[in-house]
């Protein structure tokens, strides 16, 4: 039975034959190898075109950005995992990059989306100010949250969303998606009640979407940079092992609040 409308599989991004592997039209061996950064590489990869410096520049930032950022969540996961299963980094890399949801790394995605939204009515004739406005409420109406802003440890705006948008600026690419993004941060509180800081999971998009980065293949940013970056945790939990020490922290620091059997605890 056919699901969909293809029959036959097709693809524009690699073929082969005995001599040469072909990677978006150009000879791996004798065009790419050697003669471009894996960032341009990869911007290649998915868009078929090469970058120019400027949105290499930008598109690299945005993955020196986000690499690294602390014991978070899906590092914890990973090196955990890896604790246990030493002999499959990949599995451990794996655990990790799974919680990269609509909470860890995968706002910039949806911040992307809400920036596309206000630039397509600017882009129509309506003001910014209007545009971002009108844009904000509709989702607060819908339920959603308001991405890519508010921070738990930087409550003052992100240092690296200045150090983004500078990069952006010193490339020349299209700015207008940051001038977006600093305007749903100065409409926060109007429709938030209360102020909230760019993240750097606004900035992403802000200068990607600038750059020509698809808007459609934003959360592949985030998840390309923090492998990097799990890739460092695991190799160092190899020399340095923590992962059963965060799960025996995460177990002393455990109240159970579940009910009990009659006699529980009384031959302790």
């Amino acid at each position: 039975m056919k699901i969909g409308k293809a029959t036959v599989p097709r693809t524009s991004i690699c073929t082969s034959d005995e001599h040469t592997i072909v990677v978006r039209g150009r000879d791996l061996s004798n065009e790419l190898i050697g003669k471009v950064s894996f960032v341009e590489h990869f911007f290649l990869l998915l868009t078929g075109k090469p970058p120019t410096a400027g949105e290499a520049a930008v598109l690299n930032a945005a993955l020196v950005a986000i690499a690294e950022h602390g014991l978070v969540p899906s590092v914890q996961a990973a090196r955990m995992t890896f604790a246990a299963a030493p002999d499959a980094m990949q599995g451990a890399v794996a655990a990790g990059i799974l919680g990269c949801g609509s909470v860890v790394l995968g706002s910039s995605e949806t911040a992307g989306r809400l920036y596309s939204e206000i630039d397509a009515q600017v882009q129509s004739g309506t003001a910014l100010a209007e545009a971002a406005l009108g844009a904000m409420q509709a989702w607060r109406a819908a339920g959603q949250q308001i991405p890519g802003y508010g921070h738990p440890l930087h409550k003052a705006r992100d240092a690296r969303v200045g150090a983004l948008f500078e990069v952006a600026r010193a490339a020349g690419t299209d700015l207008r998606f940051i001038a977006i993004a600093e305007a749903v941060e100065s409409l926060l509180p109007q429709v938030l009640g209360k102020a909230l800081k760019l993240n750097v999971s606004g900035a992403i998009p802000a200068v990607l979407l600038g750059a020509g980065f698809p808007a459609q293949a934003l959360r592949g940013v985030p998840i390309l940079a923090r492998t990097a970056g799990l890739i460092a945790h695991l190799f160092e939990e190899i020399a340095q092992p923590i992962g059963f020490a965060l799960s025996y922290q995460a177990t002393r620091e455990m109240v159970y609040d579940g009910a009990l059997p009659a006699g529980f605890g009384a031959h302790g």
